[in-house]
């Protein structure tokens, strides 16, 4: 089937708001704007569906369960545009059928990203290596977690697959395109860890790494989060600021991970040190072990700085994302922290890029 021929309906209560949204949509197919009274009957054909609405207004919800209801067998793509920023809101809208939940104010292309995604629609073959890129090192990371999740001895075996189609995507599609598609996954930990590969990746090839040394790099961005798996996810998926004890709890994320890993066979030094130490900082001032100037390897360096500039612009239901400038003068104001000489080396790759 051709583009062209699939139909997508925009379901709204602000029309005048959605406007863009359904120009963009009709660049994949046919688009059809409707209110939420819509009953879905007669549309057997449907291809996919953006959710445009304000969801704790009843008319809302009673229109998403009946299109729930009316595709259960079809698992429809649904992107659920969230106008209320809450973990509350995220959980609603997964009960309502959606498949990805976005924040409002994100751009309609990325929208329609999303979207062309779940439904198969690959624009050209820079899209599609982007696109086949993100799936294999998401499987990759999803088979760690789930492993480290439930206390078995993680494999790197098969982080090894996702590698090579990263650097692959960034080189070729882009790391804008890689981090739009990467913005359109809802868990965080999985989100972040991507977004952190992508920015390695497109890091160590301004850097001009010795392939040897990319492979390395981006292997160590791709799981030095892994700890996460065995943090509450009541605390891992909070909106909003830690208290003190739950910050505490976040903080040995990093040593968990590294016992991960050890537990796991993992013997790589750069491997295990950015699982560790990629919140140390030169000062003195990190953790978990406090570790100051050439304590930190060059190679967690850049990582700290990547894993800052990513959480910095991550796109979160509940947050909006810092623009590139504003996140590049936070890292160059961390005097002391970071290595001057890497932010701006950093600037410079996420500028060509």
């Amino acid at each position: 089937m051709m583009p062209d021929e699939r139909t997508f309906v925009l379901v709204t209560d602000r029309p005048d708001r959605s406007a863009a949204i359904s120009a963009a949509l009709r660049m994949i197919g046919i688009c059809d704007v409707v209110g939420p009274e819509e009953t879905w009957r007669g549309r057997g054909a449907l291809a996919g569906v953006v959710s445009d609405l304000t969801l704790s207004r009843p008319e809302a919800d009673h229109c998403l369960r009946t299109l729930k209801r009316r595709f259960q067998d079809r698992n429809l793509p649904v992107i659920c545009l969230l106008r209320k920023s809450t973990q509350e809101s995220l959980r609603h809208a997964k009960t309502l059928g959606a498949t990805v939940c976005m924040p409002a104010y994100v751009p309609p292309e990325t929208v329609v990203a999303a979207l062309a995604n779940q439904v198969g629609i690959i624009a050209g073959a820079a899209e599609q290596t982007v696109s086949q890129g993100v799936a294999r090192a998401g499987e990759a990371l999803n088979g760690l977690l789930a492993e480290a999740r439930a206390g078995q001895p993680v494999r790197m075996v098969a982080v090894e697959a996702g590698l090579g189609p990263i650097l692959t995507a960034v080189q070729e599609g882009g790391l804008a395109r890689w981090l739009d598609t990467v913005w359109t996954h809802d868990d965080a930990t999985y989100q972040h860890c991507l977004l952190v590969a992508g920015l390695a990746a497109q890091f160590a090839l301004h850097l001009g790494f010795r392939t040897e040394d990319q492979f390395r790099f981006v292997r160590a961005a791709l799981i030095h989060d892994v700890g996460k798996a065995r943090i509450p996810l009541e605390i891992l998926n909070k909106p909003g600021r830690l208290d003190p004890g739950e910050m505490a709890v976040m903080r040995t994320h990093a040593a968990l991970g590294y016992d991960i890993l050890r537990a796991g066979g993992e013997s790589d030094p750069i491997t295990l040190s950015a699982a560790r130490h990629h919140h140390e900082m030169l000062d003195g001032s990190g953790y978990p072990d406090g570790l100051a100037g050439g304590q930190i390897g060059d190679m967690v360096r850049l990582l700290t700085i990547c894993d800052i500039y990513a959480a910095l612009t991550e796109r979160r239901p509940y947050k909006a994302p810092m623009p590139m400038a504003d996140a590049m003068a936070i890292l160059a104001g961390m005097h002391g922290k970071l290595e001057g000489r890497l932010v701006q080396s950093f600037g410079e790759a996420m500028a060509s890029s």
